[in-house]
């Protein structure tokens, strides 16, 4: 059994999730728009030029959790994944994992989008587990707070080795499919690195070291 990763933003999927969840919580007015949407975008570009600061990042992201009830945010999430996620899903992106099933692979997730955002897609998708950015709870209840490590830049990498103390899989043969430079430190440390609908920067590193290159949008 080999170990294959996943990240899922522009992934698995069409789209980033996170930022995605941010717009639709102004078009469902949840939030400020003057305010959110522009803040929102920013932390997007901020991603994508390789200079997010992921504890900001959550700080912002997951204020709505505190400031909604369970109920609220439970049928917010519902409507968010027939109205934004379900468009986003990749019939080739189905079939990848598919394939690893078939080949007796253990699937797992590790995505820097919180763990409210991205569990009921994880689910969706069909994968053994998921590593995400974990959202604090006390007496559960949200605290609009991050806990633990993010699993973002080298932070994947310290999730992953924490789950490995517990789960009795290594590297070995292991793949990671990812389209961000961001996520560079754990393909450098997987057997098999792979770049999917990269960026420039993980595009030209992925040509300099003939990592595979391949596309999952249709």
């Amino acid at each position: 059994m080999a170990l294959a990763i996943f990240d899922l933003d522009n992934t698995l999927i069409q789209g980033d999730s996170d930022h995605a969840w941010g717009n639709f919580l102004v078009d469902e007015k949840i939030v400020d728009a003057n305010v959110y949407e522009k803040a929102n975008h920013q932390f997007y570009l901020d991603y994508k030029n390789g200079e997010l600061d992921i504890d900001e990042y959550l700080n912002f992201c997951l204020k709505p959790l505190v400031q909604n009830s369970k109920e609220t945010l439970k049928a917010l999430h519902q409507k968010f994944m027939t109205n934004v996620v379900a468009p986003m899903m990749l019939k080739k992106a189905q079939q990848l994992l598919q394939k690893h099933r078939d080949q007796g692979d253990y699937l797992l997730i590790i995505t820097a989008t919180n763990e409210f955002v991205t569990a009921p897609i994880a689910k969706l998708l069909g994968v053994d587990d998921l590593i995400a950015s974990e959202c604090e709870m006390i007496d559960g209840n949200y605290t609009g707070k991050p806990t633990g490590i993010p699993s973002f830049q080298e932070g994947k990498i310290t999730r992953l080795n924490e789950w490995l103390k517990t789960h009795p899989m290594n590297l070995d043969d292991s793949y990671f499919y990812s389209d961000s430079h961001n996520d560079l430190p754990l393909l450098k440390m997987v057997a098999n690195p792979i770049a999917v609908d990269a960026d420039e920067i993980l595009t030209a590193y992925a040509n300099e070291n003939n990592w595979k290159i391949m596309s999952l949008r249709d």
